[in-house]
């Protein structure tokens, strides 16, 4: 019983550990790319870009939601650490809402930008 506990909580512990991994090969620096956008195709991935990293924010707020439900049906087994658990699920779906939300609206601002191009 004592094993399958533990196993529980590491298992647990070492899945929310690779949820947190930046898995990218790189981060791009979107500054420079923003200032030498010119044209509308420009823009346009731009706009492709924010939409795929709001994906990503929005599957990172789904894994965290799962993980939540999953601390809550075994709250006997987190013990005071259980509040811990739950309030950085809770923090990070938040987050990544707003990360989502802000992705979404960049995407937005950059295919306006594309359409007064045209």
């Amino acid at each position: 019983m004592r094993i399958s506990i533990f196993s529980l909580v590491v298992f647990g512990l070492l899945g929310f550990l690779t949820s947190c991994a930046d898995l990218g090969p790189y981060q791009m620096d979107m500054t420079q790319i923003i200032e030498s956008a010119k044209t509308s195709r420009d823009h346009n991935w731009i706009a492709e870009h924010y939409e795929d990293t709001a994906k990503d924010m929005q599957s990172k707020v789904e894994e965290h939601k799962k993980m939540l439900a999953q601390y809550k049906a075994q709250r006997q087994y987190y013990g005071q650490r259980d509040l811990d658990m739950e309030s950085m699920c809770r923090a990070l779906i938040h987050t990544y809402e707003q990360a989502t939300i802000e992705n979404m609206n960049l995407a937005d601002s950059h295919r306006k930008m594309a359409e007064a191009i045209k």
